[in-house]
């Protein structure tokens, strides 16, 4: 379970799969570079830091990860929070906030939690991803269209507000080379699929800047010099207090990287017919984001468009996510001086681009047609991701997900007095278990809870039960369709025993499933009704229910 896919695959390691992975990591460098040079950017530090993530973080996740394809590296989902770490912490921060976030993942490996993270409900998933997509935009707007505004504001509205007030400073030069390099990555692909758009986007209008010597802002004049060699490593500063106000940002750190890496292995699963080791895959991400850090880098996850792009250039094993992370390494030792040269609108571009393919605009339209809790949650996970916080965002649509599954859990259980509505129950003449086809004895009456009895169906079950003027001599609650009973409905069906003790009333329980049953039983209920009132068929309830009615008669006459 918790050994890396790597070793698992070394066995199958021959001479034509190495130079098909060597190859596949290679192309997927070239892809990777101005992604992680953009990404650092977005995110509020220095473009190198992005390189580094890529680098240490992709080797790390190839190398101890529970997948045969996946490339770790920064992605465009973790820019917004490691923004606001950035701003609100400074760099060391946002380095604590990443290892915290690197420790959580391997506890939740550790734990086996990797399944658990599937359930995340979808519309969860897709409002914030779309909502982080819709950031993506707004940040890059200043730089695409070359607006001169000295502090921009954190917040979507303020930006948009900025923006519109800085229509009038639009610099044309710098629009004119965003609009080349998107065009170029728009149809690139149809020239050729092998080397990625974004690169050759880059190669052209950083050649245009240079050689028509334009006044546009480039990552020199941005941010100056890009180191070419690897920090050494180093350890945060770090007190209880900092540590205590950074919970809440890595603990979303850390569940967005499993999301996104758990994903990102599932698609390429799908792609090659493989199976992933989940709980690997989080150790990994987890082992990536504590090391990361240490060298300068961001938090590192599973990239899902770079792993597609290793698939489909032939990368079958973890050796080409290695290669990947040698490739950019290189890159950044010899070619590294180079980079400063890209224009910032190049760079918005590229992020425009991702941004776009992020939104799943088809996906968020198909869900717009969904039920409509779905949409609901759908729209509220979003609007709170664009408007206030990420983390809030996901904190309030796991729970909006969990209070509308309730309520419509609610909705399904309910409880009925059958024995009232014979005559308006003639389609269960069809239920050979019905009870329209039993004789029921005078002074019994028949209840039936269909559906899980917990807390959020236990007031039905008061309400029933609190019409009954007239309590009868015996009452029988059918619990065949009950799967499951929490502490509520045990008190309730507690609270119920101790009414027909005090009233008189017979209880007899019918059909309760042997996991039900069980927890009855631990909750000393079983007892309290007594072990032949509990029986498995409403025949065998009817015959109990006449024996106490003689007994009850008998004791009368004497």
């Amino acid at each position: 379970m918790f050994k890396p896919k790597l070793f698992v695959l070394l066995p199958e390691l021959d001479r034509e799969r190495l130079l098909k992975d060597i190859t596949a990591g290679i192309l997927v460098g070239i892809v990777a570079l101005p992604l992680a040079i953009a990404f650092g950017i977005a995110s509020g530090v220095s473009p190198e830091k992005g390189l580094i993530t890529a680098v240490i973080g992709g080797f790390i996740v190839s190398l101890l990860g529970g997948s045969r394809v996946q490339i770790g590296g920064p992605t465009g989902a973790f820019i917004i929070i490691v923004y606001g770490i950035v701003q609100q912490y400074g760099i060391n921060g946002l380095m604590l906030a990443t290892i915290m976030a690197g420790v959580i993942l391997i506890i939740m490996g550790v734990a086996q939690f990797g399944s658990l993270i599937k359930f995340i409900p979808y519309p969860v998933i897709v409002g914030f991803t779309s909502g982080i997509a819709v950031i993506i935009f707004s940040t890059q707007v200043k730089d695409f269209l070359g607006l001169d505004i000295e502090n921009l504001p954190g917040d979507f509205i303020g930006k948009w507000g900025q923006y519109l007030s800085h229509l009038g400073t639009l610099h044309m030069p710098t629009l004119a080379i965003g609009f080349i390099a998107l065009s170029i990555i728009i149809f690139w692909p149809k020239v050729s699929r092998k080397i990625p758009g974004s690169f050759i986007a880059i190669l052209v209008t950083t050649a245009m800047v240079q050689l028509l010597h334009l006044n546009v802002a480039t990552i020199e004049t941005r941010f100056g010099e890009i180191p070419s060699t690897i920090p050494a490593p180093s350890i945060p500063e770090f007190d209880l207090s900092t540590i205590q106000n950074l919970i809440m940002p890595a603990t979303t750190i850390a569940i967005l990287a499993a999301i996104e890496a758990l994903l990102s292995a599932v698609v390429s699963d799908g792609m090659i017919g493989g199976r992933h080791k989940s709980n690997m895959e989080l150790i990994a991400q987890g082992a990536a984001n504590i090391v990361s850090p240490l060298f300068g880098g961001i938090p590192v996850t599973g990239a899902i468009a770079r792993t597609a792009t290793n698939v489909k250039n032939g990368g079958r094993t973890p050796l080409s996510g290695i290669v990947h992370a040698i490739t950019l390494l290189c890159i950044m030792l010899l070619f590294g001086s180079w980079a400063k040269l890209i224009p910032m609108s190049t760079l918005a571009a590229i992020l425009i681009v991702v941004a776009w393919n992020m939104s799943e605009y088809h996906v968020f339209r198909q869900l717009l047609k969904s039920p409509r809790g779905d949409i609901i949650v759908l729209l509220t996970t979003f609007g709170l991701t664009v408007i206030f916080d990420l983390t809030i965002a996901i904190e309030v649509g796991l729970l909006l997900t969990v209070v509308l599954f309730m309520q419509h859990m609610a909705g399904i259980a309910n409880v009925e007095i059958i024995t009232r509505e014979l005559k308006d129950r003639e389609e269960d003449s069809n239920d050979p278990n019905a009870i329209v086809n039993r004789d029921v004895p005078d002074g019994v009456e028949v209840y039936e809870i269909n559906g899980p009895f917990f807390f959020g169906a236990a007031s039905k079950f008061k309400e029933s039960m609190r019409i009954v003027e007239n309590p009868p001599p015996v009452r029988i609650l059918r619990m065949r369709n009950v799967p499951v009973i929490d502490a509520t409905g045990l008190n309730m069906l507690k609270e119920m025993v101790a009414d027909s003790s005090r009233t008189g009333t017979k209880l007899i329980l019918s059909g309760v499933n042997p996991e039900t049953l069980s927890t009855m039983r631990q909750y000393g209920i079983t007892d309290e009704i007594g072990q032949e009132n509990i029986v498995d068929h409403i025949d065998s309830a009817l015959d109990r229910a006449k024996q106490l009615l003689d007994n009850s008669l008998s004791a009368l006459k004497k």
